[in-house]
C-alpha cells in the first residue's frame, strides 16, 4: 500500500516555477539545466524513563537550479517559490558556471538517459507518521519504555524516534519530470543497569531503521513484543559477562551488525567518485579503483553484493534519482570479484558507461546533488542454512549482534567494529556473552574470510538513517541487507585496557 502526495506540497506552483527556471537557463546559453523542488519534514521524540525529554520538528521548503554551461556546473537555490525567483536563480547558476570556467579542470558531460515524462512514484507505506497525533506517538513510546523499565534489574530507559518525509519535484531541459514521496522511521529503545562493579551497562534494540510508515512501530515488519520482552534478560546476561579473550575467532555475524560493515567497507568503497579520487577531502578515497574492475579479488566466492535503488522499504529506494535517472539494480561484487561501481551521470560519462546507475541525490533543496549510496546488500544463499546452522559450524567463536561503534581508514581498508552483543560460541552452541569486544581486519582479508552465508530466512534489510558525505557535508539514508554470515579467523580485540571485570 502506498501513501498519497502531501496535499500541502501540491499547493505550490512548482511546475510553473520549474518552467521559468529552465527557460531562463536556456536563454542564458546553458547546455543542460535541472530544477528540483523539495518539501521535507523531519521530527524526533525522546523519552527518559518513560517521560518526555525533548521533541524536535523542522520543515524545509525550496528549490535548486543546476546548470551545465560549456561543461562547467553552476548552482543556485531559493526559498521563494515563484517564477520570478526561479528565473533569478537560474541566472545566478549560469553566472556561477561562467565565473568557474577559468578554474575548471576538464569539462563535465552527462551520460544519456531516456526521458521520463510526468512520472509519479510514492514509496509503499500504510500510515504517514506525520498524520499520527503527537499524543499517540508519545503514548506508544512511553508504553514500550515502560515494558523495559518494569523489568527486574533495569535502572533506566531511553526511547527515541526519528521520522522523515521527503516530497520532491524534478524537471530538466531534456523533458523529464518526476514527482516523488518517501518516508522513513528510526525507532530505538535502550535499557541501562549497573554491573556487579557498579559500572553502567546498556543494551539497545536492534530493530533497523526502515522505509516504512507508522505501521512499523505497531508491528508491521518487526516483532516489538518479543524484542522488548527479551532485552532485559539479555542486558542482565551482558552485565555479568566476562571480558573477551583477544585473538583470532570465527565469527557468525547477524545482519543487524553486518550492515554497517557493508556500508563502510563495500558501500563507500565502490562509489566511483571516491574511487576516482574526487571525494578525497572528506572521508578519503578508495582502494577499489576502476582499473581493478573484473580483476580485484574483493572477497570469497560466497560474497555476492548488489546495489539496488528498487528494494522494497529500502532507505535508499527511489523511483528516480536527482538527475532524472530511473532506479535500477546491479552487481558490485559477483562471486568475490569486483564487477561494478555506483555512478551518477557525470561519473558514468567519465568512465565511458552507457548509462548512469542512478546514484545522484541532494541532501537538501539548497545543496547540489552528489553521487550517493544506493541500498548495498550481501545476497543470501538460496539453499543456505539458518543462523543456528552457521553457529553449529563453529567450535570456538563469537555470534555478533547489533551495530555499535566503527572506525575505518581513509582508503576503506583497515577497520574495527563493535556490537551491541557478543555471544560466545563453544562446540557449535551459544555459551553466554562477553564484554569489551571488537573485531578488526582489512577489507579484503575480512571478506576473503567469508566461508558461508545464511539462507533467505536469515536476511534482513537494515541501514543508515543519516550518512554523511561531501563538503559542506550532506546527509542521506542508505539501506543495507544481509543474511547471517560465517567468517573464519577474524582478529578479535578488547576495547578495554585494564584487567577483566
Amino acid at each position: 500500500m502506498s501513501g498519497r502526495i502531501d496535499p500541502e506540497f501540491l499547493r505550490f506552483p512548482f511546475r510553473r516555477v520549474a518552467d521559468a527556471a529552465l527557460h531562463r537557463a536556456l536563454e542564458h546559453g546553458a547546455q543542460h539545466a535541472a530544477f528540483r523542488f523539495a518539501h521535507t519534514l523531519e521530527a524526533s521524540w525522546r523519552l527518559r524513563d518513560g517521560r518526555p525529554a525533548g521533541t524536535r520538528s523542522t520543515t524545509t521548503t525550496g528549490f535548486g537550479v543546476r546548470v551545465l554551461y560549456d561543461g562547467v556546473p553552476g548552482f543556485a537555490a531559493a526559498t521563494e517559490v515563484t517564477a520570478e525567483a526561479a528565473a533569478s536563480a537560474a541566472g545566478r547558476a549560469v553566472e556561477t558556471a561562467l565565473a568557474a570556467r577559468p578554474l575548471a579542470v576538464g569539462r563535465i558531460s552527462l551520460a544519456p538517459e531516456p526521458v521520463h515524462r510526468d512520472r509519479t512514484w510514492i514509496a509503499p507505506y500504510e500510515r504517514d507518521p506525520f498524520d499520527v497525533p503527537a499524543g499517540e506517538i508519545t503514548a506508544l513510546l512511553a508504553d514500550y519504555s515502560g515494558r523495559l523499565g518494569s523489568a527486574v534489574g533495569v535502572g533506566h530507559t531511553d526511547a527515541m524516534l526519528q521520522v522523515a518525509r521527503e516530497t520532491t519535484f524534478y524537471a530538466d531541459t531534456a523533458g523529464t519530470s518526476t514527482l516523488q514521496q518517501r518516508v522513513r522511521v528510526l525507532p530505538e529503545f535502550t535499557a541501562h543497569r549497573e554491573d556487579p562493579a557498579g559500572e553502567l551497562v546498556s543494551l539497545r534494540t536492534v530493530a533497523p531503521s526502515t522505509g516504512r510508515g507508522w505501521e512499523y512501530l505497531t508491528g508491521t515488519g518487526w516483532d516489538w513484543d518479543s524484542e522488548l520482552a527479551e532485552l532485559p534478560m539479555l542486558l542482565e546476561e551482558k552485565a555479568g559477562a566476562p571480558a573477551v579473550e583477544p585473538g583470532p575467532r570465527d565469527l557468525v555475524i547477524s545482519p543487524t551488525n553486518l550492515w554497517l560493515t557493508l556500508h563502510e567497507s563495500v558501500g563507500h568503497a565502490t562509489e566511483l567518485d571516491r574511487a576516482l579520487g574526487h571525494e578525497a577531502a572528506f572521508a578519503g578515497t578508495s582502494f577499489a579503483t576502476p582499473d581493478l574492475l573484473g580483476r580485484l579479488w574483493y572477497g570469497s566466492p560466497a560474497m555476492n553484493v548488489t546495489a539496488d535503488r528498487t528494494a522494497e522499504h529500502g532507505l535508499a529506494t527511489v523511483g528516480y534519482d536527482d538527475e532524472g535517472v530511473a532506479a535500477q539494480r546491479w552487481d558490485l561484487v559477483r562471486a568475490g570479484v569486483l564487477t561494478g561501481f555506483q555512478t551518477d551521470r557525470g561519473s558514468a560519462a567519465r568512465c565511458g558507461a552507457v548509462r548512469s546507475t542512478g546514484c545522484s541525490q541532494a541532501g537538501a533543496f539548497d545543496q547540489q546533488p552528489l553521487q550517493r549510496m544506493p541500498n548495498v546488500s550481501l545476497a543470501a544463499d538460496p539453499a543456505g542454512p539458518d543462523t543456528e546452522g552457521l553457529i553449529a559450524r563453529v567450535e570456538d567463536g563469537l555470534y555478533v549482534v547489533g551495530d555499535g561503534s566503527w572506525s575505518i581508514d581513509s582508503r576503506r581498508q583497515d577497520f574495527q567494529f563493535t556490537a551491541q552483543r557478543f555471544h560466545r560460541i563453544r562446540d557449535g552452541r551459544l555459551a553466554g556473552q562477553v564484554r569489551g569486544a571488537a573485531y578488526r581486519s582489512t577489507t579484503k582479508d575480512f571478506w576473503r574470510s567469508l566461508e558461508a552465508v545464511g539462507g533467505p530466512q536469515t536476511y534482513l534489510l537494515c541501514g543508515a538513517f543519516h550518512c554523511g558525505k561531501g563538503q559542506p557535508v550532506q546527509v542521506a539514508p542508505a539501506g543495507h541487507g544481509s543474511p547471517s554470515a560465517l567468517f573464519r579467523g577474524v582478529d578479535v580485540v578488547t576495547t578495554r585496557g585494564g584487567a577483566p571485570w
